[in-house]
């Protein structure tokens, strides 16, 4: 029932129960629980209260608009730097990336103050203008490997770790619209405590060669490779690999084919590492190989995991047929990684270096020109769009609670 229809209702029972005997007004007051659901003790001070006279003016109230265009500005401006991030994580970005803004715009203590106040939500509020979908397929192009199933163990269980080391490895094709020839392929890798991302770029998925990248990514993770979880790809699933996991010390994982919930951390980085930024392009010589690469070793790998907070899953509640997921305060794998205490001293001592040296918004910066660049390496003939897509066509999905967004830079 309507606030008005209760209104007139009201006016219309007043005067039949001021002049009804007691026990009328027993019934007329049982009547107009019933419709209006009012509580009796309220009904009976509404009914033997003054008469309606009008309606009651109730004027709409509506908070103050505290927040002013420079701040919007600031807000957008760090958003499309930061890789379009939802606004919990967009929130954390701005608390992080403070000394860089204050060098980076004319802060008032006012607009300092507004920009650490604001809420997530409010940051949604004031950013949706700027949003819209964009909404693209994902090619794989794993096939199965089938020597050394027995040799290597299935894990189906949650990664449940409590030190740095285990990680997820993954491929992503970059083939375009034809799978023929040999194509680049990005070997992506994600640690599952700190959520710290290497890649490296490699011409063909040859065993040799993934085995290679696999080596230098070990060698440029801030802490020791301990576990390798992986697909059933023909990649990974070899003696090559099986011989450098003994060598080094490292238990090496496999997933159930074909049940991706196995690999989720890394399908995840599949999509904001890498596909969201190199698109669905072909790439199929060794240019564009050593300028993906040059991306991937140098300001790529920096700004993810020294300057983007992450979020991370805490736990699941279920509440009836609710499940009631709960996360923990956006960190960048950087913190995660001194926070467990097990990182390389002398590798941890220079990505402490480089972090108080660099500028966020430089990197962003350097990454969207080295991606012109990658993207002119295309090959046009093969893949799914006739120019390769700009900066400027990027933008976020809405919902991207799992660290996720659209093409353009993220988590």
């Amino acid at each position: 029932m309507s606030r008005q229809s209760k209104w007139d209702y009201f006016k219309a029972i007043y005067p039949r129960y001021q002049k009804a005997p007691k026990r009328v007004k027993e019934t007329i007051l049982d009547e107009f629980c019933r419709v209006c659901g009012y509580h009796r003790k309220y009904a009976i001070r509404k009914l033997s209260g003054p008469p309606p006279t009008e309606k009651p003016s109730s004027p709409r109230r509506r908070r103050p608009f505290h927040y002013s265009p420079e701040l919007i500005r600031i807000l957008q401006a760090v958003w499309e730097a930061a890789g379009y991030p939802w606004s919990v994580r967009l929130k954390a970005v701005v608390l992080d990336w403070m000394p860089w803004i204050k060098t980076r715009f004319v802060l008032s203590a006012d607009l300092e103050r507004q920009l650490r106040a604001i809420s997530a939500r409010q940051v949604d509020r004031r950013l949706s203008p700027h949003k819209h979908r964009l909404k693209r397929r994902l090619y794989g192009r794993t096939k199965p490997g089938t020597l050394l199933k027995h040799q290597i163990p299935i894990k189906t269980d949650n990664w449940d770790v409590k030190t740095p080391g285990f990680t997820e490895v993954d491929t992503v094709s970059h083939s375009g619209n034809s799978a023929d020839g040999l194509f680049a392929y990005t070997v992506n890798q994600t640690d599952i405590l700190t959520t710290w991302v290497e890649s490296r770029a490699v011409l063909g998925k040859g065993e040799a060669g993934v085995v290679a990248s696999l080596d230098e990514m070990a060698q440029a993770l801030p802490f020791a490779l301990k576990g390798l979880d992986s697909d059933n790809g023909s990649e990974f699933i070899n003696w090559h690999l099986v011989r450098y996991c003994k060598a080094h010390h490292i238990q090496p994982f496999r997933s159930r084919p074909y049940k991706k919930d196995d690999n989720a951390h890394i399908e995840q980085k599949n999509w904001t590492h890498v596909r969201k930024l190199i698109g669905w392009d072909r790439y199929d010589t060794p240019a564009a190989v050593a300028a993906l690469n040059d991306l991937y070793q140098n300001e790529l790998r920096l700004y993810l995991n020294l300057f983007l907070p992450s979020v991370k899953l805490a736990g699941k509640v279920r509440v009836g047929s609710k499940l009631i997921r709960r996360y923990e305060v956006p960190k960048t794998p950087f913190r995660r990684v001194l926070d467990s205490g097990a990182g390389h001293p002398q590798r941890i001592a220079e990505l402490t270096r480089l972090r108080k040296n660099l500028d966020p918004f430089n990197l962003a910066i350097t990454i969207d020109r080295k991606l012109e660049t990658i993207f002119q390496r295309a090959n046009r003939r093969h893949s799914p769009k006739a120019q390769a897509p700009s900066q400027k066509e990027i933008a976020p999905l809405s919902n991207d609670r799992m660290e996720g967004d659209t093409p353009g830079r993220s988590s």
